[in-house]
């Protein structure tokens, strides 16, 4: 089988995929909840309980504000306690909902079973629909309204689904384990999906180094129309949206557009999974799959995690050992962002937690030697090493002038970089700055 690429940058770092081999567990319901109102990309949510209120697994206690917005279900049952801010992943403290668990009573007309629903009954409106009221978001990490792609912007047409099976970020496995234990809900999913979007063909790309899965879900797509799995070479960042769009059809998205631009839309497997149980179980997204992983754990795994449930005790369960000099991170080491503290709640976007033990230190900043390194890997055709110059010196003309806001903050440029510089560091200010000006001087027009 010839694997597919894209073409530009892309680094190899060690793949660690220490719990590729660890099914899927159900972890304990939390005693505790901590539902965090900012759960996905664009406006939080806004709260429709109170303190007091009695609630049941699956009840909207958040509802989606404005149109990129998400609506939020109570992941246990139980008394609400308040409505305070608490730390999150960001290490800001942000408001919250606290509900003490009453065992585990699930909204009435919610399948919670394992039966396998292969008819779909619903049109295309309903789907849309119904993914807007279970509170779907991408589970890849963007955690972008899904509803929101699937309203193709008028003048656009859709022609492909694109499928993200690669799972690039090292030592997470959550999307790999659930497509080796849920190939035929996430082809129903991907269906849901193309009904919806009006999208004729579904491609669905997987690192080669899940051939288990490649072969699996292989086997499976011949019992559905139109889908097709192709194996990807293994190179992160491989499953970054425009980088899989290049690989899988080679069109490339242009700067400053969306996917739609050119006739895809991107959903990651476990998505599709999400879509699946909201349209066909009447399932809100209430929890998810979380890798938690570290070579130094006593029991790392995959877990199917309650949103709301600590940080804290994921860990503990694995055998963290709280007085090892450890940094924590939320997601994978590439990506992901190291936390101030593990009493946090995981959220709807957090597909892993990782324990890094050893070279936690940031090594010494050097001087740039002009390599070209960071130019060279950059998936983007950027060069990091002058945006990152220009970001230090508030040159955000420049920074604008060289496409910054195209960067997909996948750290290939800070993994490569022979000087231990923080290019990514400096290339987010720069991006985040620049956004402001560019959306500032836009409001004003």
């Amino acid at each position: 089988m010839r694997l597919k690429t894209f073409k530009i940058g892309g680094v190899h770092p060690p793949e660690n995929k220490i719990t590729a081999h660890k099914a899927i567990e159900s972890f304990p319901v939390p005693t505790l909840a901590r539902v965090m109102l900012h759960q996905n990309l664009g406006v939080a949510s806004v709260a429709t309980v109170g303190k007091g209120d009695e609630v049941k697994v699956g009840q909207v206690i958040a509802r989606q504000e404005g149109f990129i917005s998400s609506s939020i279900h109570s992941p246990v049952s139980g008394i609400v306690t308040k409505i305070e801010e608490c730390v999150d992943a960001s290490g800001y403290r942000k408001p919250a909902i606290f509900i003490e668990t009453k065992g585990d009573e699930w909204l009435e007309g919610i399948d919670t079973t394992s039966a396998l629903v292969t008819e779909i009954k619903a049109s295309k409106e309903e789907i849309i629909k119904k993914v807007t009221e279970m509170g779907i978001v991408g589970l890849g990490g963007a955690t972008f309204p899904s509803q929101v792609k699937l309203m193709v912007p008028e003048g656009n047409k859709a022609e492909y689904i694109i499928i993200n099976g690669v799972e690039c970020e090292p030592y997470l496995t959550s999307d790999h384990r659930l497509m080796l234990e849920r190939p035929h809900e996430i082809m129903i999913g991907v269906q849901l999906l193309m009904k919806a979007s009006g999208a004729s063909k579904a491609l669905i790309g997987i690192e080669a180094n899940k051939p288990d899965a490649i072969d699996l879900l292989t086997k499976v797509a011949q019992e559905y129309t139109n889908i097709e799995v192709y194996g990807l070479k293994v190179k992160y960042p491989q499953g970054g949206e425009k980088q899989l769009i290049k690989a899988l059809t080679g069109r490339e998205v242009p700067s400053g557009k969306l996917p739609i631009s050119v006739g895809c839309i991107v959903n990651n497997v476990g998505t599709a999974f999400a879509v699946y149980e909201a349209v066909q179980k009447n399932k809100p997204l209430v929890e998810r799959v979380v890798t938690i992983t570290g070579k130094g754990l006593k029991e790392p795994g995959n877990f199917m995690v309650r949103i709301g449930t600590s940080i804290a005790d994921l860990l503990a369960h694995c055998g963290y050992n709280a007085e090892h000099e450890a940094k924590i991170v939320s997601g994978g080491p590439m990506m992901g962002k190291a936390v101030t503290t593990p009493d946090i709640p995981m959220v709807k976007g957090t597909s892993g937690i990782l324990v890094i033990e050893e070279g936690v230190e940031r090594v010494a900043i050097e001087p740039c030697i002009r390599c070209g390194r960071c130019t060279r890997v950059c998936p983007m055709g950027l060069e990091p090493y002058l945006l990152a110059m220009a970001s230090s010196k508030k040159m955000y003309d420049i920074t604008e002038a060289n496409a910054v806001m195209d960067c997909i903050e996948c750290g290939s440029c800070h993994y490569i970089c022979p000087a231990g510089r923080p290019l990514l560091d400096y290339v987010r200010l720069g991006k985040s700055e620049t956004g402001k000006i560019m959306r500032s001087r836009k409001s004003v027009q």
